[in-house]
């Protein structure tokens, strides 16, 4: 008798009005919401331009989509294409079945194709995303909870995950849940990714190649634990060859990058810091503004001089008027005055005459 254990959910859709939301779905979008969210802010700490990572994420997660599904469907192909099974179920995605290794292929060339456009080199936003995409991992392996699927083998732990139901050859009982392994697996990632980044300044691809090898170690493991049907070869399971030489790729990138192109990049977002940039460009017309306000107001003071200077230029022409003015009176007035001294000077000499022939 199991004191403990982990509860299957008894439906796999959650009600949402009259359209039913499944809850794989609804885990892979909750992922994908965060992932750009954390990315975001990683990318703006970076350098770069808000909105960005969301704008490269309209190219990223629909090739992601379409990639994980392709690689569950290529190798588990007998689920589809077998006797008995109709091929149009491979078309069902809500109903669980994607591959992490196709979703990050296909989705890196979504994503190049973002950056390509906005000019952005995709290393640096591949290093900005990377933690973003371990949480969306973590919440996506829910969907897998909802939909009782790729669990592991029998066990007796207080944490064993209760199968219910029969479908698909499932047979009910207590088993390891490699769901909730792997989502704590990937948030554990996702934190030394976010702690490696800022102690050692990774880039140029770098925090991103070490989300891939920590998450391919973790992943070697559980693998190792679940026992839904895969292909084997050399007694290891695919993914588990998988995860193993995609962790050697990405040490083998850390090395080679570090020798080569040390350091992070400076700048990440080149039209953030440009001064014609778009940021730029709609800062230009306010700080403008001002300026031309400066100027309407230069020219205002330019023209009350020119005004005061017509002013008292004026001003010296009406003092020199008032001058020439009065010379010109007192010379009326100085003729007079000549005139009558003259006269009695004459009137004098009349006199003294007389008075001279007497004596």
């Amino acid at each position: 008798m199991y004191l403990a254990y982990i509860p299957s959910p008894s439906r796999g859709e959650l009600p949402l009005g009259p359209i039913p939301l499944r809850g794989y779905a609804f885990c892979i979008i909750i992922g994908v919401f965060v992932a750009v969210w954390l990315g975001n802010k990683r990318w703006i700490a970076r350098g770069g331009r808000a909105g960005t990572v969301a704008d490269i994420a309209v190219w990223a997660v629909p090739f992601g989509l379409v990639g994980g599904r392709l690689y569950h469907v290529i190798t588990d192909y007998e689920l589809y294409f077998s006797e008995g099974r109709d091929w149009v179920d491979a078309f069902k995605i809500w109903q669980g079945g994607l591959g992490i290794w196709g979703a990050i292929a296909l989705g890196a060339v979504g994503a190049w194709i973002g950056c390509r456009r906005r000019g952005i080199p995709l290393p640096a936003y591949a290093d900005a995303i990377a933690p973003g995409i371990a949480v969306a991992q973590a919440l996506g392996r829910w969907g897998n909870w909802f939909n009782q699927e790729l669990y592991g083998r029998e066990t007796h732990l207080p944490w064993a995950l209760h199968i219910t139901s029969d479908e698909g050859g499932r047979v009910p009982g207590y088993y390891h849940p490699t769901f909730l392994y792997e989502s704590l697996w990937c948030i554990g990632v996702a934190l030394l990714v976010i702690w490696a980044d800022r102690r050692f300044k990774l880039g140029h691809g770098r925090a991103f190649a070490v989300y891939v090898a920590a998450y391919c170690v973790g992943r070697a493991w559980i693998e190792y634990m679940r026992v839904d049907d895969a292909h084997h070869f050399l007694g290891l399971r695919l993914n588990d060859w998988t995860a193993l030489i995609v962790f050697l790729l990405a040490v083998a990138y850390i090395v080679v990058s570090a020798k080569k192109r040390p350091g992070r990049e400076e700048i990440v977002e080149p039209e953030a810091d440009v001064p014609g940039g778009p940021d730029a460009e709609a800062a230009s017309p306010e700080a403008e503004k001002p300026v031309e306000g400066a100027k309407a107001e230069g020219t205002t003071t330019e023209g009350a001089k020119a005004e005061g200077a017509k002013t008292e230029g004026a001003k010296a022409e009406d003092a020199k008027a008032e001058g020439a003015k009065a010379e010109d009176k007192g010379g009326a007035t100085a003729a007079p005055k000549a005139a009558g001294e003259d006269k009695a000077a004459a009137g004098a000499s009349s006199k003294s005459a007389p008075t001279a022939g007497e004596s």
